[in-house]
């Protein structure tokens, strides 16, 4: 009854269930994985002291930034060179923009170092003044930013003095020298009060976030895949096999004998209306009976 399991076109079904299967499988495990691996980097985050409240470090020691170093207090010696605002920024659900400022260290790099937070607009807004002199600032490290991290301007076409994006990548074709790719953020604004500290952001790709939910939503839609593939082919081996079976046993002529009745009939209406299609069209005469008789009676 299940011979025709072996027949090419069952070859192929079989092919596809045999490789959809543990694909699906592979997928759904990968997404949890992905999963477990958030739940885990948010619960060693939570045993962890809060990054602020450990000692500064020299920002050369805290390099590459990583889920581990994102947020630590970071150290810097050296002068305020080039100042940019960064617009589009919101603070306390307050849109405003950030003051960033180069500091240029004794090895020849800058690192960018957000000095604070304003409200408004740039241009319209007063920024105080960077102090001058060589100066050692301690901020919070942060990785330098994306296309899919909130508030930046990727559109461009912003006026001069202004950032859309706190990257290496953006500034280094704004200032004549090396940046580092992170910045720093500061928590001590200085006494003028005007600048509003800028806090940390939880490094991307940690936590459970919206995103640690999306894989576990992926996770049971691979599953579901893997599911539906095997449940079709099921459904598809049993009516093959009830077909064989009333093939067997005869009771496939009559339905056989129907359908192609059905198809007569179809066939047959079509035609007809064809024809009657071309009777609204012809002037002569369709039978040669009639063809006869017309030229009799010429």
């Amino acid at each position: 009854m299940y011979r025709f399991l072996l027949t090419p076109r069952w070859w192929g079904i079989n092919l596809f269930v045999v490789l959809a299967i543990p694909f699906c499988i592979f997928m759904g495990t990968w997404q949890l994985g992905r999963f477990e691996d958030r739940v885990q980097t948010h619960d060693a985050a939570e045993k962890q002291p809060a990054p602020g409240t450990r000692a500064a470090e020299p920002i050369d020691d805290l390099l590459p930034v990583d889920t581990v170093t994102s947020g630590r207090p970071a150290t810097a010696t050296g002068r305020y060179a080039d100042q940019f605002l960064v617009p589009g920024r919101e603070l306390d659900d307050k849109s405003g923009f950030y003051v960033l400022n180069m500091l240029r260290t004794d090895s020849g790099k800058a690192l960018p170092v957000v000095r604070g937070w304003l409200p408004g607009e740039p241009g319209h807004t007063a920024v105080p003044a960077a102090p001058t002199g060589e100066v050692t600032v301690t901020g919070d490290l942060q990785a330098s930013e994306n296309a899919g991290t909130a508030g930046v301007d990727t559109a461009g076409g912003l006026p001069d003095g202004q950032l859309g994006m706190i990257s290496a990548a953006s500034l280094v074709n704004l200032v004549p020298y090396d940046v580092y790719d992170a910045w720093v953020t500061l928590q001590d604004t200085g006494s003028s009060g005007a600048l509003r500290p800028v806090p940390a952001a939880v490094p991307q790709g940690t936590g459970l976030d919206l995103k640690a939910f999306q894989n576990l939503g992926y996770t049971g839609e691979w599953f579901v895949f893997a599911g539906f593939v095997l449940f079709m082919w099921f459904r598809l081996v049993r009516r093959e096999a009830e077909a064989a079976r009333d093939l067997k046993l005869g009771l496939m002529d009559g339905a056989d004998a129907y359908a192609d009745a059905d198809a007569d009939a179809d066939a047959d209406a079509d035609a007809d209306a064809d024809a009657g299609k071309g009777a609204g069209t012809n002037t002569g005469p369709t039978d040669p009976a009639d063809s006869d008789v017309s030229a009799g009676t010429a």
